[in-house]
Parts: structure tokens; C-alpha cells; sequence
């Protein structure tokens, strides 16, 4: 049987029949257990008889189901959602009546109590008694176990301290994901719908540097794009830079002035921070020049050829900056600036005034959301537009016209409170339902200095983004030929790990941090090769892709191998090892739901340290004392090497950490 796709004539035509039976069985079912469909009592026992064999006829074929989908998926499974949903089905039999019962199924910490453990019981028994039925916990948890049918997961359940369910996986159910996982490589959970997700992230504004907020920013919202594209979405990154506001006023003024000809000739505008340092302070100073900076707002808002000129220049020699930053971190993103949303505002503003949701407010037009203090200004009193109407506008945009299911605001949490009203008034306008719509601020707190103080230079400026990146550089190569690398790397090779290192540090370092808390940046700290850093998993990632070329194993005897060996996981370290891999699919779940990369980050240390200890403890390669010979290699353990590989990389690409063949 072909086990790759369902789509393979007899399989699927099981598959559907099944799921037709299963629908059939479960309607007889319910009308057994309704008595006004029964005749008289003498059919009774009968109809018992009847209704017990069904449900175990049921029982089978929902098992036979489950292993047909094991067999026929090549996704990963997430074994934690299957075993919620054994128990969550198990729960609702036990106890038909409780609503919304809770469902807690996790890892167990402690290995000699089992692999994952249900401690729905004691919360159970709190609901119970909230109703004024007192009920044991562990009465509970025994009565839950009852209900659970014989299923290809599960070895063995025990009941432990106040009513936590202990849960013991198949051997052989862990080796077979194992080696589809080996066969069909690393491929994403199946997910129910592909949906159409934006995130707005990086998002600097035009002259003016990118400094480490936006590093954050940038590091976080592409990482996050990358899970979702992973697990089959259609993302659309966006760069909501930005390009519009009365600073252009004074830019343009001073562009008019320092290079009267810009029309004709491309202006040499190299430094773009100390151009906008110069126009500002004419702008603060000098009366006339304000005057006409203001003009200048005016006639590049009436959209006037040579306004529009001049703007487009400004804005060009800031994207060749920002571009600089994107590919040094491997960043793609659409550019779709403030200016984009322009023409949308006089329609928002009106949809507000139309429904009566706009009040005066000395002259400003202001909405108030529920339940929220501050309200929005959608037009300030000089007529100008605000950051709250263009955020309005955006978001307008992005529901309506991209048809977005989840919308992703990656800034520092200084604007969770400016989304939260932007987010209450687009759905008190009805734009959107929370519950059917996700949009989401996801915040993070500031970069800072070693001194604990804000990260700035030592003369108390902002880092400029390109320079810390070349610092990366530079310390990077330090630290590899402290190692001594560059005599057994070729240049290549050498330049490669560099790039590597240096940046897989930088975004590493970030992303291991919960975004919600402010990190302290520290270069000593990131190339450290011990402990969680990109430094010691780009090692550990390495060592683990060498184990096969240094026993002279090729590639293709792997492949062959994959299809013939059975995973023997009887090694307590094997088995440690084997259960960490499986875990990937439910790490990537719980990043879907919280956002919170780090996550994946601390995953990625659990595994390459499991697999020290495997490793250590269990041999893959026998070589002779003497000649260095290979003598003896275990298959079913360097496939477990592959394997553990291949999940590294897929997490590495998850957080835009580019690995290295030799380092």
C-alpha cells in the first residue's frame, strides 16, 4: 500500500467507508440511548447486547481510522493533540453533563512516570463541587481511564499522586512516526484551513536610521512569517514605513536649497541622518525656511510632479539604507508605506462621521472607543491626518481588500495601548469579529546596554543598525580563529561560518528572550559556544551533519537505510531522544497561539542537549583503537542522528538562522 497520500484507490476508499460507518454506527447509537424509540421492555436486553457490540465494532473501526491517518499522513503528528483528543473524547463520555469540561494534557517532566500526563481531574473536581457534587479526584481520573478504548498510542495509564492521569506512549507507535518523519522529511503539521496572514513588522521611518528597535522588530516579524509559511499560510510581510508627514516639509525645503538642480541631476544626498539634522535645525530656527517647509507639506500632499519628485528621492536613498540591513539578515518584505493609505483616510474619517461615532473636540475630530479612556484623533484641528488615521486606514485595508484572516502589528510595546483602541474601533464600526478575525499587537520590550541603561554609543547616540552588524562581523571572525578555524577551513568556508555565526547570533540572541521583556544586548553573551546560543547550536548542528561523513556513510546508503531499518529505541537515551524530536509539532503549535518565539529557541537547546547525552552514552560508530578503522556502525542510531538534524534545520530556518556544512 502506497502509505504517502490518501489518493491512492483502495486506501482512500477504506478511508471514506470508514467515515461513512463511523457517522451510520454513532446515529444508532444515539437512538438506542433515546427510549422513546424503544418498543416494549422484552427487546431491552437485546437491544443492550446490541448497543455494546456496536460500540465496540465503533471502537475498532475509529482505531483502524486513527492508523490509517498515522499511515497515510505525511505530516508530522502532533502527539499531544492526539492524546487530547483520546481524553477530551474519554472526558465527555465519563461525564456527558459537565460543560466545557477541562482539558490539560502536557510532557511529563519526569520520565519515570510516564511520557505526558492528563491533569484534567482535579479541576474537574473543582467544577463538580461548584455544582455541590463532591467527587474524589481520583474517583475521576479512574472513571476518565475507563473510557478510553484500546488505541495505537497508548501503552499504559496509571493514576498517581491526587488524580493525575500518568500516560505511557507505544514503542512502536514513536518508532513509526520516527521513520516517516525519516522518509518524508521534515513536513509541517497538517493545519485545518490555509489562511491569509499579514504581518506589519520592521516598518522605519524614511532619513532617519535604523537603530535596534527596529532590529527587534525586524528579527521577530520575520521569524513569525516564516512559522506561518512553514505550516502552508499565505503570508504577506509588510513594511509599513514611514514615508508621509510634515517632516518632508523641511526635507524638501532643504533639498530645494542645498541642490537647486535635483531635477535634473541625481543629488549626492550620502549622509541622510546628518541631511535631516541640518534640515531640522534650519526648521527650528529660521522663520522663513519654516514658512516655506510648510508650503512645502502642502504642494507634496496636492501631489505637484516636483514635489512628488523630490520626495521619491529622499525616500530612495533611504531604502538603499534599509536594504543594506534586510540582506545582511536575509529579511524579504514589501514595502508599503504611510503614503499608501492616503487616499483611504477621507473615506475612513467619513465612514466614522456617517455613523455618528465622531465628536469635537477644540477643533480636533475625536472617537471614542467602549470601555477605553483615551480616545483616537482621526483629524487633527489644522485638517491634517493623524498616525490614528492611518493605522485605521491600514487596518481598513487589510480586512476589506487583502481579505487578511490574521493581522500581526510587530512594534515595541510603548504602542500596545494606541492598537488596543485602534483594534476597538474598527470593531466597534463592524470592520471586523474578533472571533472569527485575529488581529494582534504582538509587543516587545527595549534593547539594552550592558550597563542595564538603554543601548546607546558612548557618546549617548543611537547604535546605527549597520554598524553593530559589522561589529557582529568582525567579532565573529575573532572568535573563530581564537578557535583556530581559519587553518582547517578554506576561506570560503571560513567567510561562510562567519556570516553565519555573526548573524545567526544577533537574531538568536533576541528571539531566546520572551519579546515581552526588555534584553540586555551583549556580543560577549551571543558568540559564547556554551549554553543556549546560536554559537553552541550552530556547533552541536554541525558535529551531529559530521558523524556520517566521518564514518564514510553516503547520503544515498542513509536514504536506503531509511526505508529498511526499523528505529530500536530500547535505550533509555534513545528513547529520551526519540520523544524530543516528536515534540516539534506541538512547539510550533503553542508559538501559533502566544507568539512567543523563545519557545522554539529553548526546544532547539533541549534537543541538541538530548542528544549529547544519547550520544555520549550510546555508540553509532565503532572505530578500532589502533588503526582508526571503522569497525562497527548502528544504522538505527545514525538515522536517529539524521533525524535530529533534520529538525534542527527546520527550526534554524524557522528563526532565519542560516547553518554550515563545517565550522
Amino acid at each position: 500500500m502506497n502509505k504517502g497520500h490518501l489518493s491512492h484507490g483502495a486506501p482512500l476508499f477504506t478511508y471514506f467507508n470508514q467515515e461513512r460507518e463511523i457517522k451510520s454506527l454513532s446515529v444508532e447509537i444515539e437512538k438506542l440511548k433515546n427510549p422513546e424509540t424503544l418498543g416494549p421492555p422484552s427487546y431491552m436486553e437485546e437491544l443492550r447486547e446490541e448497543n455494546s457490540k456496536l460500540k465496540y465494532r465503533l471502537n475498532i473501526l475509529k482505531r483502524s481510522l486513527q492508523e490509517e491517518q498515522s499511515e497515510c499522513s505525511q505530516s508530522m503528528i502532533n502527539i499531544n493533540q492526539r492524546l487530547q483528543e483520546v481524553f477530551g473524547n474519554a472526558i465527555r463520555a465519563a461525564y456527558p453533563d459537565l460543560e466545557n469540561p477541562p482539558l490539560a494534557v502536557t510532557p511529563n517532566q519526569q520520565p519515570k512516570f510516564g511520557d505526558y500526563q492528563c491533569n484534567s481531574a482535579m479541576a474537574m473536581a473543582q467544577m463538580m463541587k461548584a455544582k455541590g457534587q463532591k467527587v474524589n479526584p481520583r474517583e475521576i481520573a479512574e472513571t476518565v481511564m475507563k473510557n478510553i478504548p484500546d488505541n495505537d498510542i497508548i501503552q499504559k495509564l496509571e493514576i498517581a499522586g491526587p488524580g493525575f492521569i500518568n500516560i505511557h506512549l507505544k514503542k512502536d507507535f514513536v518508532s513509526k512516526l520516527l521513520t516517516n518523519l525519516l522518509r518524508n522529511g521534515v513536513k509541517p503539521p497538517a493545519v485545518e484551513a490555509k489562511k491569509k496572514v499579514v504581518v506589519d513588522f520592521s516598518s522605519p521611518n524614511i532619513a532617519k536610521e535604523m537603530h535596534v528597535g527596529h532590529l527587534r522588530s525586524t528579527i521577530i516579524g520575520d521569524s513569525m512569517c516564516r512559522l506561518f509559511e512553514f505550516l502552508g499560510h499565505d503570508v504577506l510581510r509588510l513594511n509599513h514605513v514611514g514615508d508621509w508627514g510634515t517632516q518632508f516639509g523641511m526635507l524638501i525645503a532643504h533639498l530645494q536649497d542645498k541642490f537647486p538642480d535635483y531635477l535634473t541631476v541625481s543629488p549626492p544626498i550620502g549622509d541622510l541622518q546628518g541631511f535631516y539634522k541640518e534640515s531640522k535645525k534650519r526648521f527650528d530656527n529660521e522663520e522663513d525656511f519654516k514658512k516655506r517647509a510648510y508650503q512645502c507639506v502642502v504642494r507634496l500632499q496636492s501631489k505637484e510632479p516636483e514635489f512628488i519628485k523630490a520626495w521619491n528621492l529622499i525616500c530612495d536613498v533611504s531604502r538603499q539604507e534599509f536594504q543594506k540591513v534586510y540582506d545582511c539578515l536575509d529579511v524579504k518584505l514589501i514595502e508599503r508605506g504611510e503614503s499608501y493609505y492616503q487616499d483611504m483616510m477621507t473615506t475612513v474619517v467619513k465612514e466614522f462621521e456617517d455613523k455618528g461615532l465622531v465628536e469635537m473636540d477644540e477643533g480636533r475630530k475625536i472617537v471614542f472607543t467602549p470601555g477605553l479612556p483615551l480616545p483616537l484623533t482621526i483629524v487633527k484641528s489644522d485638517g491634517g491626518f493623524t498616525y490614528d488615521t492611518s493605522d485605521l486606514a491600514a487596518l481598513k485595508q487589510r480586512l476589506m481588500e487583502e481579505k487578511a484572516d490574521i493581522i500581526i502589528y510587530v512594534t515595541d510595546s510603548g504602542q500596545g495601548v494606541h492598537f488596543q483602541v485602534v483594534f476597538a474601533a474598527a470593531q466597534m464600526i463592524g470592520w471586523y469579529d474578533p472571533n472569527v478575525t485575529r488581529v494582534e499587537h504582538a509587543g516587545f520590550g527595549v534593547v539594552l546596554g550592558e550597563d542595564k541603561k538603554k543601548f546607546k554609543t558612548r557618546s549617548g547616540d543611537t547604535v546605527r543598525l549597520m554598524d553593530l552588524l559589522e561589529e557582529g562581523l568582525k567579532r565573529s571572525m575573532d572568535k573563530l580563529k581564537d578557535k583556530e578555524r581559519d587553518k582547517v577551513l578554506t576561506p570560503e568556508e571560513l567567510q561562510a561560518a562567519q556570516t553565519s555565526v555573526a548573524f545567526g547570533c544577533i537574531k538568536y540572541a533576541d528571539l531566546s528572550h520572551n519579546r515581552i521583556n526588555d534584553y540586555v544586548f551583549s556580543f560577549d553573551k551571543m558568540l559564547d559556544d556554551r549554553g543556549n546560543t546560536a554559537a553552541y547550536l550552530l556547533y552541536a548542528f554541525t558535529r551531529i551533519r559530521s558523524i556520517a561523513r566521518l564514518a564514510n556513510i553516503e547520503d544515498a546508503t542513509l536514504r536506503k537505510a531509511a526505508e529498511t531499518t526499523e528505529l530500536v529505541l530500547d535505550h533509555e537515551k534513545e528513547w529520551k531522544l526519540g520523544k524530543c524530536i516528536l515534540r516539534f509539532p506541538e512547539i510550533l503549535q503553542k508559538i501559533l497561539e502566544d507568539l512567543l518565539l523563545h519557545t522554539l529557541c529553548d526546544y532547539l537547546y533541549e534537543l541538541a542537549t538530548t542528544f549529547t547525552e544519547f550520544y555520549d552514552t550510546c555508540y553509532c560508530v565503532e572505530k578500532d583503537r589502533q588503526t582508526g578503522e571503522v569497525v562497527k556502525v548502528n544504522m538505527w542510531r545514525m538515522l536517529l542522528c539524521e533525524v535530529t538534524a533534520a529538525v534542527m534545520a527546520e527550526g534554524f530556518d524557522i528563526l532565519g538562522i542560516k547553518p554550515v556544512h563545517r565550522m
